[in-house]
């Protein structure tokens, strides 16, 4: 009648017959066999026997009657038949020990003193005690099986926020890949209505970019150095399209090629300074992206040249919104963008994160 938590998968035999039950079991008759054991007269072994045979028949009732009948009526409670059926099967047990043990020719238990007496005071134990110790277990079980439930719920939440999470990140994704595309074939119609005669060339190098960049959209996590190569690639196309207004220039430190980052991190602050730095400006301007390692932490810096922080705010349009968005989904406060006005003109966004290894 041990009161551990059930495994709620485990039924039938391999239920009844728990080695975690057995075990209390044993152990909880031999202690209680001892303040008898000196004065039993027909041995320690007889008394031990018994005691423990009983234990051994109140557990495999009570684990009987958890599991049959299938079905009670409502007004019926499981625990009152289980109690009820441990009470009455200490006597009628102890009882079937006695007569089973009376040797042939020899007269009834119940006509020698000492025998009815060890029968009286096993009986008496075992009505004393047996419906406590089933009591106690089912209180342990109703605890464990709410602290089971409790972690079920748990997982259940965890699981639903997680599926949340990679939802709202999907989302994100979503919008981040049209909200790129569709910029930079704006970039390539005002070539084509212009008539210029770069439109072509630039339509070629979209066209390689595009076949390198989309296949990573769908990608949990990249590298920068994949980042920084996309980066390249489009910085390269913008240049094609506004080479007298636009340069720029990369410091990458090597130990920072391998590192992880969300897909389209750095594009989109280049991205940025391009569509709301650069463009913008008449004279256009010049871009510099320095991507730096400091022992556990990455820095990338994206400054431009630009026309700097609109006096209507500090957000520089969806791009932005939606990466931070995204960093605060997968780091939560462990990485951080932050975005300042540059000297003596233009914006410099700097991207801290944790330096994670591709390996890990």
């Amino acid at each position: 009648m041990h009161g551990s938590a059930i495994p709620f998968k485990q039924q039938g035999l391999a239920l009844l017959l728990r080695w975690q039950r057995v075990l209390f079991t044993v152990c909880f008759s031999l202690v209680l066999s001892i303040p008898f054991a000196f004065g039993w007269k027909s041995g320690v072994a007889s008394l031990l026997a018994r005691t423990i045979g009983l234990g051994l028949i109140g557990m495999l009732v009570f684990g009987f009657f958890e599991q049959w009948p299938k079905r009670l009526p409502s007004w019926f409670a499981r625990w009152v038949l289980q109690v009820l059926g441990v009470a009455i099967a200490m006597p009628v047990a102890t009882f079937a020990i006695y007569v089973m043990s009376t040797q042939a020719g020899a007269p009834p238990f119940w006509e020698d003193k000492d025998r009815l007496e060890g029968f009286s005071v096993l009986c008496g134990m075992g009505l004393l005690l047996a419906p406590w110790v089933a009591l106690a277990a089912l209180v342990r079980q109703k605890d464990a099986l709410a602290r089971h439930q409790a972690l079920a719920f748990d997982l259940e939440r965890s699981e639903l926020e997680r599926q949340a999470l990679d939802a709202r990140l999907h989302l994100l994704k979503a919008q981040v890949a049209p909200h790129f595309l569709f910029n930079t074939l704006a970039n390539v119609q005002a070539l084509v209505d212009a008539g210029s005669p770069q439109a072509s060339a630039v339509l070629r190098s979209l066209i390689a970019y595009l076949r390198a960049a989309v296949p990573r959209l769908h990608e949990s996590a990249t590298t920068l150095g994949q980042e920084l190569q996309l980066v390249t690639a489009y910085l390269e196309l913008m240049h094609m399209r506004m080479p007298d207004r636009l340069q720029f220039a990369l410091h990458i430190d090597d130990a920072a090629l391998a590192l992880r980052c969300p897909p389209l991190t750095l594009l989109t602050l280049v991205e940025n300074a391009v569509r709301h730095g650069i463009d913008p400006s008449e004279e256009g301007g010049r871009i510099d992206i320095n991507v730096q390692r400091r022992e556990d932490r990455c820095i990338v810096r994206v400054v431009d040249t630009g026309v700097g922080l609109r006096p209507s705010g500090n957000s520089l349009g969806t791009g932005l919104s939606t990466l931070r968005e995204r960093l605060r989904l997968i780091f939560g406060d462990n990485a951080e963008l932050r975005v300042s006005a540059n000297e003596p003109r233009g914006v410099c966004a700097e991207l801290d994160l944790p330096a994670i290894g591709t390996a890990q």
